[in-house]
């Protein structure tokens, strides 16, 4: 038995060229002049998964110390350090994330706004404790 390939039409060319062109202005649309999407920096990410998680600490820290009105072991000084340490690696990360190349760094900027600013209230809770 022969198989038969099958002859392209001119209507064929035409329907392939047409399919063609569509899918190119489809990706055109979903891209700015043609171009790839940006993605996140990595470190950027990172830096906000580690706000995220320095944030969590200061809720879960503050709505215990108010539950046991204030009566808080050591342990919770040494979560407050963690949390310190945590939120200065995050402030690292961001910054460093802002050297990655062809990526978007919106991740990076929340990352150094919201770790700077547990970074500067845990320095002056700690500072003011001292005092």
């Amino acid at each position: 038995m022969i198989v038969r390939k099958k002859i392209k039409t001119e209507e064929d060319r035409a329907k392939e060229a047409a399919k063609a062109r569509a899918k190119q202005r489809k990706k055109m649309i979903r891209t700015k002049y043609g171009q790839t999407p940006l993605r996140h920096a990595r470190k950027g990410v990172y830096s906000c998964i580690y706000g995220i998680v320095v944030l969590v600490l200061v809720l879960l820290m503050l709505v215990i110390s108010f539950l046991a009105k204030g009566e808080i072991g050591v342990i919770f000084g040494l979560v407050g350090l963690g949390t310190l340490v945590l939120s200065a690696m995050g402030l690292y990360l961001g910054i460093k994330g802002l050297r990655e190349r062809n990526k978007n760094y919106a991740t990076c900027k929340v990352g150094i706004g919201m770790n700077g600013v547990f970074l500067i209230g845990m320095a002056a809770i700690f500072i003011r404790g001292l005092l």
